[in-house]
Order: C-alpha cells, then sequence, then structure tokens
C-alpha cells in the first residue's frame, strides 16, 4: 500500500529530474559551442597571420591523439569553427543564438542559407521550437521564411500593433502536406481525416505551441449547432486557432463564415484570460487580390493559406501538367476526337 498522493509526488519529481537533466544537457551543449567559437577565433587569426589549411589538417590529427574519443576535432569541423565564428561576427545576436542550439544545427543554416534575415529566423526558430536537424533542412528546403513573410491576413487592423511580429511568425502562407499522402483530387472530408489521422506530424508542420483541442469542434447559439473543422490552441499566444479546410480555391465566403465561427469561439468558448482566437483558412488555392479585398471586410483576426501535398522536385514537377492543364488536354482531345 502507498499513501494516496504517492504518485503525484511521483511524478512531480520525474518532472524535475527530466528539468535537471535539460538544463545540463543545454548547458553542455552552450559550454561545447562557446568552444567551438573560441578555437573558430584563434583559427581566423592564425590564417590571417599566413597558416595554410594543410596546418589545420595536422591540427586536427594531434588534437585527436591528445584527446583521444573526443568528437567534433575532425579538420572537416575545425574548419567550420572559423567559418562560422568569421560569419557570426556579422550580427550581434548571432553568437547568443548559436550557442542555444546544436551545432549540427548552425552548420546547416550557415552552410544552406547565406542570407542575413534568413539565418536570424532559423536560428530563432530552433531555439525557440526545438526543431530537430531534419526538421529544419524541411524547413530550409521548404523557405519557411519566405512563408511566414508571404502570410496573407488581416491581423494589422485586428490586433494590437505590438504582438504583430509576435503573431505572424506562427503562421505560414503555404503548408506542405506532403505527409498526408493524398490523392490530387481529395473532399475536405478526406483532408481533415489525414490530418487528424496524422495529428501528431499536423502539429509538426503547424509548430510546437499548437495543442490539439478538437475535430467539428460544435458550437451552438439560438438552437443552431455550427462546426468548426479543426480548433488548436496556442500556447504561445493563449488564444484558440480555429482551423477551416477548403479543397477547392479561397471564395470571399469562406471569410465571412470563419468570422462567425471566431464571434461565437469569443462570446462562448473563450475564458476571459485568453486573447481573441483567430481563425486560418487553408485552402487548396487563392487569389492574392481577392484574398486581400475579402479579408478588409472581416473584423476577427484571421489569415488565408494554402497547401500542397507533391512531393516531386520542382525541376520535374514543372514540366509536368497541372490539374487545369490535365483536364484542358482531356478537352482538347475530346474537340479532336468530335472533329473527325
Amino acid at each position: 500500500m502507498v499513501p494516496s498522493n504517492y504518485h503525484q509526488t511521483l511524478a512531480t519529481l520525474k518532472e524535475r529530474i527530466a528539468t535537471a537533466q535539460y538544463k545540463s544537457y543545454s548547458l553542455v551543449n552552450q559550454e561545447l559551442i562557446l568552444m567551438y567559437l573560441d578555437f573558430g577565433h584563434v583559427l581566423s587569426e592564425r590564417v590571417k597571420g599566413g597558416w595554410g589549411m594543410s596546418v589545420i589538417d595536422t591540427l586536427s590529427i594531434d588534437l585527436q591523439a591528445a584527446y583521444p574519443g573526443v568528437k567534433g576535432l575532425s579538420a572537416r569541423n575545425l574548419r567550420r569553427m572559423k567559418l562560422i565564428f568569421e560569419e557570426t561576427r556579422q550580427s550581434e545576436f548571432w553568437p547568443q543564438l548559436v550557442a542555444k542550439i546544436p551545432w549540427g544545427h548552425t552548420s546547416l543554416i550557415f552552410e544552406k542559407v547565406k542570407d542575413s534575415d534568413q539565418r536570424t529566423f532559423y536560428l530563432q526558430m530552433c531555439g525557440e521550437r526545438g526543431w530537430s536537424r531534419s526538421v529544419l533542412e524541411e524547413e530550409i528546403r521548404f523557405d519557411a521564411y519566405s512563408k511566414r513573410l508571404q502570410f496573407q491576413n488581416n491581423f494589422s487592423v485586428a490586433l494590437k500593433e505590438s504582438d504583430l511580429s509576435t503573431y505572424r511568425l506562427e503562421f505560414k502562407d503555404e503548408y506542405n502536406l506532403s505527409f498526408l499522402g493524398l490523392e490530387d483530387t481529395h473532399t475536405e472530408k478526406q483532408l481533415e481525416n489525414a490530418l487528424i489521422d496524422n495529428v501528431t506530424k499536423t502539429l509538426g508542420q503547424f509548430g510546437n505551441n499548437f495543442a490539439f483541442m478538437g475535430r467539428q469542434f460544435r458550437l451552438e447559439l439560438d438552437g443552431k449547432e455550427y462546426f468548426i473543422d479543426i480548433l488548436f490552441y496556442h500556447r504561445k499566444l493563449r488564444c484558440m486557432i480555429a482551423l477551416e479546410l477548403k479543397a477547392t480555391e479561397f471564395k470571399p465566403e469562406h471569410s465571412q463564415q470563419l468570422n462567425w465561427y471566431l464571434h461565437l469561439l469569443d462570446k462562448i468558448i473563450k475564458y476571459p484570460e485568453d486573447n481573441p482566437s483567430i481563425g486560418i483558412l487553408l485552402c487548396k488555392s487563392k487569389s492574392t487580390l481577392t484574398v486581400e479585398y475579402a479579408l478588409e471586410l472581416v473584423n476577427k483576426p484571421m489569415g488565408v493559406s494554402t497547401y500542397h501535398y507533391r512531393q516531386l522536385p520542382k525541376e520535374i514537377a514543372q514540366y509536368l501538367p497541372d490539374e487545369d492543364d490535365f483536364y484542358r488536354i482531356l478537352g482538347e482531345c475530346d474537340d479532336g476526337e468530335a472533329s473527325e
């Protein structure tokens, strides 16, 4: 027999151990990164003083002999330390950001990303969201930075100006849903089912601050029922996120419908300490101008994004017909057969 509060105490202590382990790892990682940057500083000065790259090869051999089993002392990594040290001197923020994430993440960012603002973005996202290296690589390949800049929304008129940058970074203009394995032609219900069936990957695509609240979330007013396709709660923004799915091109009436849902959420479901609910329309395609005009007519914070699900590389996909081309080709074939 154990006391009634035993399991609660056990859970509390286990959580404390996990926290200590994480902090210990973070401190060890930070010290390691600072050492790498110090190495980079020294090597940068030596190369300026006349050292050739072959000397770094010799240095790597001697360091590995002196510290057998210690990783990160290869000639390639020593050169990377020099490069990253020299690169981080371009920004006063980069050394602090680099110290908070694994070295492999930093190496990938500085190798794949050359733009200063984009580097800052990916460094921040890795630190804040704990992206794995594979997730980081996918986000860079998908150009997540540009997708956030292009995100169409009415936040500037529906939210406080001081919150705008924080809110905008949490959403994208386009989401990569290739992991769903959808057919090119699918219904909204099939899209919803696929997202729920792969909810862990879905949350990974939207962000680790998104918490799943429910699908077909029911709202009732005056004897009538309304259903939100998928409802999230955002831990950082402290608000509900209503996700409406459209397997078609965006239409202005979609934003009016979602505006009504957000109004009901804030009136019926929202707690007093929560921030205003946000709506995201996830559409198969959109006209930028139509979205811009439609968002002028809604007063709740809302954005319109698109999704894609093709896994073919761009260099191949650009030579293949899209859905509209496919139907046009069929139509031309039909016309040709009719004329014969």
